[in-house]
């Protein structure tokens, strides 16, 4: 362990022994570290630069059935925030679900994920990548103005300790570079963006390609046409997918199960998907983003497949929701400041046999989606209404692009009808690949 973690690690067992002294029958604790430097960057002009460094302390503890949490800086006075904490909890109501993780479900063996990166990446170099991803995007014919470029580094140390006698850390890095540009002149404008963010630095885009694609996509955009109302097959480009798979994951979450928020409430074990449909969660991914060595709570976490060929296998539970729903915790316990969540690491849909150039092929015509916008998406119900810009398919091409449309369908049917492309890209958090959906109601003139 190295120093940094170690400072992490003694704060974050301070509060853990300052609890137990306060009179509390269990505790947690959780110290973060975060350092982040950023560069933005509009129309070969440094706009801003911002460095932010932050350390944290979380301590949550038990009174019987009782439970109160409290934050605060890392210079706060352990004994006193533990004090504070235990005199909330009693005066708390009973929380019979709530309470650490069992001893034997803890993390033991801690693999090795590299997600950390030491390069020191300098103010300097994080304009240069800055202006030179945003001089490929306007050096596109066609491209008109800039919304602006980016380039990022940072890291982050996670420590966790608790009164059962866990305690585990690790430390993550992430760059990134970004550009939005704008195509067009007046009322005919129309933007796009590209971007790149790794956990190690040496598997970035490279800045020039950023650019470039950014501004072809602006561009590709320009004249869009309205179509009628009707049926169409709706292809979605793995951008817009991964914003579906969110929707499956938020629908099997354990937490939305348990308050009946969920139109899959009672379907485990049945096929909810279509049998081309395997989903699969994995938070040891070597330099994943979701990757992690234990969950929230200590909890060892192994890849789960959540959906294995359409069929639901598990929801998405840390131990208090566990607990709530009769199960145990799959070690997807999510610490957020001072409350445990659950829920998904590295997600993806994984991928099928066909291109997409051959699923655009077979479409015939239909309409092949980019970008997705509003919030009409209910996961009570499983409707599906979104504004939705894109580009038409016609004779199994993709053809000119289309604006000013709403797409519309139910989940359950879209998930048990859709069907994954060849071409997923495993370096998102939530990834998926190009999906179809043979039939979807498409709002227009």
């Amino acid at each position: 362990m190295d120093d940094h973690s170690q400072i992490l690690l003694d704060r974050a067992s301070a509060l853990v022994d300052a609890a137990k002294r306060a009179g509390a029958d269990a505790a947690d604790a959780v110290s973060v570290r975060s350092r982040s430097h950023s560069v933005k960057v509009r129309n070969g002009k440094v706009e801003g630069t911002d460095s932010s460094e932050s350390d944290d302390l979380s301590l949550r503890v038990f009174v019987g059935q009782r439970v109160a949490s409290v934050s605060a800086a890392a210079t706060a006075d352990a004994d006193q925030l533990a004090e504070r904490a235990v005199a909330m909890a009693k005066v708390s109501p009973d929380d019979p679900y709530n309470g650490l993780a069992d001893r034997e479900r803890l993390a033991r063996d801690l693999p090795e994920l590299d997600l950390f990166d030491a390069t020191n990446v300098p103010p300097g170099r994080l304009t240069d990548d800055a202006l030179e991803t945003e001089a490929a995007a306007l050096a596109v014919d066609g491209v008109t103005n800039s919304s602006g470029g980016s380039a990022s580094a940072g890291e982050a140390g996670f420590v966790l300790v608790t009164s059962k006698g866990f305690s585990g850390a690790y430390r993550g890095s992430r760059f990134g570079r970004s550009v939005s540009v704008i195509a067009g002149e007046g009322t005919a404008m129309e933007r796009d963006y590209e971007f790149s963010s790794r956990t190690h630095f040496s598997d970035l885009d490279p800045a020039s390609e950023i650019g470039r694609k950014a501004g072809e996509r602006a561009v590709r955009r320009l004249n869009p046409r309205k179509m009628p109302t009707g049926k169409i097959a709706a292809i979605f480009d793995p951008r817009v997918a991964r914003s579906i798979l969110g929707h499956l994951s938020g629908a099997i979450n354990g937490a939305s199960v348990a308050r009946k928020s969920t139109f899959l409430r009672d379907r485990m074990g049945e096929a909810i998907a279509n049998p081309a449909i395997t989903v699969i969660d994995d938070p040891h991914r070597p330099r994943g983003a979701g990757s992690r060595l234990f969950d929230g709570e200590g909890v060892a976490a192994s890849p789960l497949t959540m959906v294995e060929g359409g069929v639901l296998n598990h929801w998405f539970l840390s131990t208090a929701i566990g607990r709530e729903l009769g199960l145990e915790t799959n070690g997807r316990g999510v610490r957020g400041g001072t409350t445990v969540s659950a829920g998904s690491t590295n997600l993806s849909i994984e991928p099928g046999t066909v291109s997409p150039e051959q699923m655009i092929a077979e479409a015939g015509t239909g309409f092949y989606v980019t970008e997705v916008f509003g919030q009409g998406v209910n996961l009570i119900t499983g409707e599906y209404s979104r504004g939705a810009s894109g580009f038409w398919i016609e004779n199994g091409e993709r053809t000119f692009p289309v604006s000013e449309v709403t797409i519309a369908g139910n989940l359950a049917d879209m998930f048990l009808t859709m069907v994954p492309a060849d071409d997923l890209d495993r370096t998102f958090s939530i990834a998926a690949p190009t999906l179809a959906i043979p039939s979807m109601t498409l709002a227009g003139t």
